[in-house]
């Protein structure tokens, strides 16, 4: 089924290019934002797509954005790397992120110009700083197994061995996934992004098979379900016979869906001393990463502060 796409916009316009748009807190938080932050008349739009949709319907609404005078970006989930294929030559500049890890997370307009941004590695950072304990890789050597190879693994893995941080980096990161063809993009975007770090590549078509590859992790390591499960298809990778590894944190991107995922680490949290995240914070750092990118506004320190309130006053 071909993707259904907007009427042409008649004020400033913000588009959610996703699965299921209309479930997402967005909806209720944006204006509440474009209050706050002066975004006069704002509007925004859900954009839903089948996950990996065809080719066709990824240039069909680039096309439509870039020609649309009062549609004026996007937010990607769930399509960043499927979107770029399809589309990466119809932007007039991508940003370096994008052009590594060929990904989009943010579509904004400047000076008559298509710009094309992967804002993940930053918001993801920025979400990481918020519960990843000073020095933890340093003092633990702890190690980072991810579910799930799209643009969030790509960008956690980025961040996490920036040269920046000197020893303080995981001495492993293990990348598990159903896909095959999926691992090997990741491998071949993640090379030598940092040497001193080891990277693992396993085929996970089972939520058996990823408690087998969690059994092997270190303790004090970090865990993600960047898979999708538990948002945009009900379940988790996991199973609920798992093991996590002890004195560890556990990040569900999500935090919205069934949460299985998180859920089956409450149950051992006290057991195995285990710190849990969702993606609340997430949310809010890539959703006013891309805002304040679309709408060429600074969100930082105060202004920040007060999106995060609203946020968590709609939660």
């Amino acid at each position: 089924m071909s993707v259904i796409l907007p009427a042409k916009a008649t004020q400033p316009t913000f588009y959610f290019i996703g699965v299921t748009t209309t479930k997402s807190s967005i909806m209720k938080v944006f204006p509440e934002w474009a209050k706050a932050l002066g975004l006069k008349d704002a509007l925004i739009k859900g954009i839903d797509m089948e996950i990996h949709a065809p080719n066709q319907d990824y240039i069909d609404v680039v096309n439509f954005i870039k020609n649309d005078e009062l549609s004026l970006g996007a937010l990607v989930t769930t399509h960043k790397l499927d979107l770029f294929e399809a589309t990466y030559d119809m932007f007039d500049y991508l940003d370096p992120h994008a052009l590594r890890f060929r990904e989009l997370s943010c579509i904004s307009k400047r000076d008559g110009k298509l710009r094309g941004h992967a804002k993940d590695p930053i918001s993801s950072g920025f979400s990481m700083e918020a519960f990843i304990p000073e020095n933890f890789w340093k003092d633990h050597g702890g190690e980072v197994f991810i579910m799930g190879a799209g643009g969030s693994a790509l960008a956690i893995s980025s961040y996490l061995t920036q040269e920046k941080f000197g020893e303080n980096i995981p001495s492993k990161i293990v990348i598990a996934n159903r896909s095959q063809p999926r691992l090997d993009e990741a491998k071949a975007k993640l090379k030598g992004i940092n040497d001193k770090v080891t990277f693992e590549y396993l085929l996970g078509t089972t939520a058996e098979e990823n408690d087998k590859y969690l059994k092997a992790i270190k303790p004090y390591s970090l865990v993600v379900n960047a898979t999708g499960l538990g948002k945009d298809r009900p379940g988790s990778p996991l199973t609920d016979q798992v093991v996590y590894p002890e004195n560890s944190l556990v990040w569900e991107l999500n935090y919205r869906g069934d949460l299985i995922f998180m859920y089956q680490a409450q149950d051992q949290a006290a057991e195995r001393n285990l710190t849990i995240e969702d993606g609340w914070i997430y949310f809010i750092h890539g959703w006013t990463q891309v805002i304040a990118e679309v709408f060429d506004v600074d969100i930082t320190g105060a202004r920040l502060d007060e999106c995060e309130k609203i946020a968590m006053t709609l939660r």
